[in-house]
């Protein structure tokens, strides 16, 4: 029993066949956007910090433990502090791709005559506070009513003064001051240590005074705020300093703020502070960007000695202008299918939604060829036997002709319209070509008659 097609309303084969053309377009579109937005970040970044013990250290291992949450492994990189950073990463050839910069750490004393050649720098805006923390040795103004506090620059001339490494923020920046107060470095006995070092040796009675420019987060900050016989520089010009320079705030230490079982400290202490940020080449991918200002909101976003909940991060940014991710997220909060989406699919849509708009764009006009392909592939297997039935009737009316043969043709060519599989929309196709063999049929038989 000959094997009858099962009727159907859509050839799919000949859609999907039909379809190809569009379907390998659109493809190459989406992977040419693909391929131009970068939507995927790198699974790891660098990121430099500071010297170990310090406020960037700790801060650093806080950014790992965040973006290590969404896949991306953040290797820390130890230097001597902001100066050495800025080197880092205006140097291309550097593997650095985010580092901690405080204000005021070029190692110019002024900012005109800053090199800013090499790769351009964005930031993420202001993070956090770097207070100056002059650490003195409190014998060194004792007297009958008691020890006398630092509170002018000036004063430190002729101590063992520790500035810090060349390469140091801390160091750059405490140059800056002491220029500004018109002290020349050679009143003062300096030395170059790095910053654990220098508490040792102010412990040790080697040094008089050491700078640190420090958030208060800093393991050596917070120990030497309740070391007896260790006094706080207390500065009375601080909001002159702030004025004086844009990337100096004056704070305050509150009192009782490091112990308040001890109440320390026993007053309010002036500070001059820098403010802190984390600065990045302008290429980098923009989804880490993103990533380390939500990660910068987590870390900083809190309550702190000197900085109340939700004061940072903040857009400003003195020194680098701001990132246009970091803008973004500080402007409209984090995309809206990160609340609901893993990371890496909410930032792949969010990146490739306007190509996608784009592509759906294009590909809405392009789209109108498949149906007439379509039609064309399903009804090019019926019309393609006209041409055989039209050599049948040719020879219909040659006096020579074989009608017996030309019948076993036309029989065959039935049998063979009869297993042409269409869908049922082109059923009457296939019923008009039947219909035309049997009318050369007869046509044949008339002539065999005749």
């Amino acid at each position: 029993m000959p094997t009858v097609p099962r009727p159907t309303l859509l050839a799919f084969r000949d859609f999907l066949l039909a379809a190809a053309p569009f379907v390998v377009v659109a493809a190459a579109l989406l992977w040419l956007a693909y391929v131009l937005l970068d939507p995927t970040p790198p699974s790891r970044v660098v990121l430099a910090t500071g010297p170990e013990q310090g406020a960037y250290a700790e801060f650093g291992r806080a950014y790992a433990r965040q973006l290590a949450r969404h896949g991306i492994t953040v290797e820390l990189r130890a230097t001597e502090g902001s100066a050495e950073n800025l080197r880092l990463l205006r140097d291309a050839s550097q593997p650095v791709d985010f580092a901690f910069v405080q204000g005021g750490a070029s190692e110019t004393l002024y900012a005109a005559d800053e090199d800013r050649s090499g790769a351009p720098l964005a930031s993420l805006g202001s993070l956090f506070y770097e207070p100056v923390w002059i650490f003195y040795r409190s014998e060194l103004r004792a007297g009958r009513a008691g020890p006398t506090p630092l509170s002018h620059v000036g004063e430190l001339s002729g101590l063992r003064v520790n500035l810090g490494p060349p390469g140091s923020g801390s160091r750059n920046l405490m140059l800056k001051l002491l220029h500004a107060n018109r002290v020349e470095l050679a009143s003062l006995r300096l030395s170059e240590l790095a910053p654990t070092a220098a508490v040792m040796a102010l412990l040790a009675g080697e040094l008089d005074a050491i700078v640190l420019v420090s958030a208060p987060d800093s393991p050596l900050v917070q120990m030497l705020l309740i070391t007896p016989g260790i006094a706080l520089f207390e500065f009375a010009q601080a909001e002159a300093y702030a004025r004086r320079f844009g990337f100096v705030s004056h704070l305050t230490l509150p009192r009782g703020v490091v112990d308040l079982a001890r109440d320390l400290p026993p007053r309010d202490v002036a500070l001059v502070a820098a403010t802190s940020t984390i600065a990045l080449r302008e290429k980098t991918h923009p989804a880490l960007v993103q990533l380390f200002a939500q990660a910068a909101r987590e870390i900083h976003g809190g309550p702190g000695w000197f900085a109340r909940a939700g004061e940072f991060p903040r857009a400003a940014s003195p020194e680098l202008p701001l990132a246009e991710e970091a803008a973004r997220l500080y402007r409209s909060g984090p995309p809206l299918l990160q609340r609901y989406l893993p990371f890496w699919l909410a930032n792949l849509v969010d990146r490739m939604w306007v190509a996608l708009l784009t592509v759906i764009a294009v590909l809405i006009p392009a789209s109108r060829v498949v149906p007439p392909l379509y039609e064309f592939r399903v009804r090019s297997r019926i019309f393609r036997w006209y041409g055989r039935l039209r050599g049948i009737e040719a020879q219909v009316e040659q006096a020579a002709a074989d009608r017996a043969r030309l019948l076993r043709e036309l029989d065959e060519l039935e049998a063979k319209v009869g297993h042409i599989a269409v869908p049922l929309s082109y059923a009457d196709e296939v019923y008009a070509l039947r219909s035309h063999i049997e009318l050369v049929r007869g046509r044949l038989r008339e002539a065999d008659r005749g």
